[in-house]
């Protein structure tokens, strides 16, 4: 049986999936702008998401620079970023708290090199749009996933002292959710690993190569 405690943390979790941010493209500005207002504008739209939102930063210029520096992103034209410069940072946003920057670059190159600044139909925007179309879809499944989870978890330590059992069972929920991305991450590693091999067998620069060069400077 859960507790009012515990029933709490189950709606407080559910309710953090209704404030997963997605920036649609039509919410970027359309004209270019300056660093300021990058990181202005993506705090505007993300900072709810974060673990404290009135301190953690989703962008600082540092952090900008350096992924320009590591080949992450295009130069800026006049020190102004395009809307396409604004969704590669969403992109970088997402993966930067599970990937190196090595394994970043694999993935977005190819992007960057296909996609960027064309004028083709399928172009980066509507890359982005094809990705981020099943979002809502996605997170309906990862609630219904950490809610079976949850209850697995409340269903442990049934011989537990009661006095121990409610940490017990939150220690479990967090390891089953830890497994979780754990596999999950080795899945993308294996994954962007392939696409690494594919493209050295075409003979393409690869992310691993360009870290290489710059370590060596």
């Amino acid at each position: 049986m859960m507790t009012i405690d515990t029933e709490d943390l189950l709606n407080s979790i559910m309710a953090s999936f209704d404030r997963i941010g997605y920036i649609r493209p039509e919410d970027i500005p359309s004209i270019d702008l300056y660093m300021d207002q990058v990181t202005t504008f993506m705090d505007s739209r993300l900072k709810n998401t974060t673990r404290d939102p009135q301190n953690d930063k989703i962008l600082t210029k540092t952090m900008i620079n350096n992924y320009a520096k590591n080949d992450l992103l295009p130069p800026p034209v006049k020190k102004k970023y395009s809307k396409e410069h604004v969704l590669l940072l969403i992109f970088i946003y997402y993966y930067k708290n599970i990937l190196t920057i090595t394994d970043i670059q694999t993935l977005l190159r190819p992007i960057t090199e296909q996609y960027f600044g064309t004028a083709e139909s399928l172009n980066l925007e509507a890359v982005y749009n094809e990705v981020f179309s099943m979002q809502k879809e996605q997170v309906e499944r990862l609630k219904k996933d950490v809610l079976r989870k949850y209850k697995d978890a409340e269903g442990s330590f049934e011989e537990a002292p009661e006095e121990k059992r409610e940490f017990l069972r939150k220690f479990a929920f967090i390891c089953y959710l830890s497994f979780d991305v754990y596999v999950k991450k080795l899945l993308i590693e294996k994954v962007i690993d392939g696409m690494q091999a594919d493209r050295e067998e075409k003979g393409e620069k690869t992310g691993r190569e360009t870290q290489a060069k710059k370590e060596r400077r």
